[in-house]
C-alpha cells in the first residue's frame, strides 16, 4: 500500500527545513487498521514564533496530547498498521476540529490565553488550515482509500490523551472510548477493557463526539461507514514511555481478540 499525498509547502508558512504537516509510519502496513494521532506534536512553525506562549505552556496538555504519539507508534508496530500523525501543535490549528468552528484555531485553552491566535484575519486562518489541517486529513483519506482497495474494509482508530485535571475538576477514568452515531467498535473495546476490574473505563468521557466538536471521527469514520473509535487515555498513564508501551500492548491484544469476529463488518 503506497500512499501519495500532495503537499505544496510553497504556499504555506512551513519553512523548507521544517517537517511536513503529517508523518506517515508504515505506509505498507498489512493490518486493516489505520491509526491516526491528531495531536501528536507540540511543534510551532518558526514563522509563528512562540504564539506568545512560554515553552513550558506549549509543552503542557494545551499544546499536544502527551503520550499519545508514543502509544500510536507502538500500536502501529504491534499491529503492522499504517499510522498518520500530525506534525504541529493543536494551538497552531486543531486537526480534530471542524473548519467552521472558532476553536479550530483557539484563542485560549485550559484557561490559558494564546496571544498569537488573537485577531487573526480570515486569510491568516486559511493559511494555517491549508498548511496543516487539510494535508493531514488528506493523508488519512489516502491511507483509508488505499486500504479500502484491499480485501478487507479499513478500521479507523484515533489515539488521544487527556489531562488528569482540568480547571480544578478531577477526571477518574484511566481510558475512555469516544464515538458519535456508531457504537459498534467503541462498545466492544469498552466492554473488553471493563473486564479488568482495576480500570475505570469511560464511555464518551470526558468528551463526546459531535459534528460541532470533532472532525476525525465524523468525517473519516462515520461518513465512510467503517468501524471506528477514538481512544482517550489519561496522561498520567502514558507520560512515561514504558507506560505508553503498556497501553499500546493492551489495546493491541484487545484488537487481535476482537478482529476475527469483525472480519465481515465494514
Amino acid at each position: 500500500m503506497t500512499l501519495v499525498v500532495a503537499c505544496d509547502k510553497m504556499t504555506i508558512m512551513i519553512a523548507e527545513h521544517e517537517p511536513p504537516p503529517f508523518e506517515i509510519v508504515r505506509p505498507e502496513g498489512r493490518s486493516r487498521v489505520i491509526l491516526c494521532c491528531d495531536h501528536a506534536s507540540h511543534r510551532v512553525p518558526a514563522a509563528l514564533e512562540t504564539l506568545g506562549l512560554s515553552e513550558a505552556d506549549r509543552l503542557t496538555h494545551i499544546g499536544w496530547d502527551i503520550g499519545a504519539a508514543q502509544v500510536a507508534r507502538r500500536l502501529s508496530e504491534l499491529l503492522d498498521a499504517t499510522l498518520v500523525l500530525s506534525s504541529y501543535s493543536r494551538l497552531v490549528v486543531d486537526c480534530n476540529r471542524p473548519l467552521h468552528v472558532p476553536g479550530v484555531i483557539p484563542v485560549s485553552s485550559g484557561g490559558v490565553k494564546i496571544p498569537g491566535n488573537e485577531g487573526l484575519s480570515e486569510a491568516a486562518r486559511a493559511r494555517r488550515i491549508d498548511a496543516i489541517h487539510r494535508p493531514y486529513h488528506a493523508a488519512i483519506d489516502a491511507a483509508l482509500d488505499a486500504r479500502a482497495r484491499g480485501a478487507r474494509p479499513p478500521v479507523l482508530l484515533s489515539i488521544h490523551s487527556f489531562t488528569p485535571e482540568l480547571l480544578g475538576v478531577r477526571r477518574p477514568w484511566q481510558i475512555s472510548l469516544l464515538y458519535g452515531r456508531d457504537v459498534r467498535l467503541a462498545h466492544r473495546f469498552r466492554d473488553a477493557l471493563r473486564r479488568d476490574a482495576s480500570l475505570n473505563v469511560g464511555d464518551n468521557e470526558p468528551y463526546h463526539v459531535s459534528d460541532e466538536t470533532d472532525f476525525t471521527v465524523p468525517v473519516h469514520g462515520e461518513r465512510r461507514g467503517i468501524l471506528h473509535t477514538a481512544f482517550e487515555i489519561r496522561q498520567d498513564g502514558v507520560a512515561r514511555p514504558e507506560d505508553a508501551r503498556r497501553w499500546a500492548e493492551r489495546l493491541a491484544a484487545i484488537w487481535l481478540e476482537l478482529e476475527p469476529s469483525l472480519r465481515e463488518e465494514a
